[in-house]
């Protein structure tokens, strides 16, 4: 009987059969509909001019306060020299220097009083 099964074997050679695969085309619904890009590349837009906005008003405020306080500082350091200026002003016009330098250029003074005169404004 083995051998009767070894005979229809050899005898049968599978047939190749062809199977069409039909495709199917899916529509796949997209994930964000044209509508909700437009919106979402609007709103980006918008955060990038406003981004630009606000790092460029800050980089000039940044300038403006670095203005400000160098003019500060040489306001500061024109206040020292004028005080510094003042002082030496009151030191040089001392009635007593007067006297030796009026003594030393050959001028005499008879029992008189020197008095300092005050700027009139």
């Amino acid at each position: 009987m083995a051998s009767v099964y070894a005979k229809k074997l050899e005898q049968y050679q599978p047939q190749e059969q062809r199977q069409t695969k039909v495709q199917v085309k899916v529509h796949k619904n997209p994930w964000i509909s044209k509508g909700e890009k437009l919106v979402y590349s609007l709103f980006a837009m918008l955060t990038v001019t406003a981004s630009i906005f606000i790092i460029s008003y800050s980089s000039t405020l940044d300038l403006v306060n670095r203005d400000i306080q160098k003019m500060e500082t040489d306001m500061e350091q024109q206040h020292l020299q004028n005080d510094t200026l003042r002082s030496e002003v009151k030191d040089l016009s001392k009635p007593s220097r007067i006297l030796e330098i009026a003594k030393a250029n050959g001028l005499d003074i008879k029992n008189t009083t020197v008095e300092q005169a005050d700027i009139v404004r």
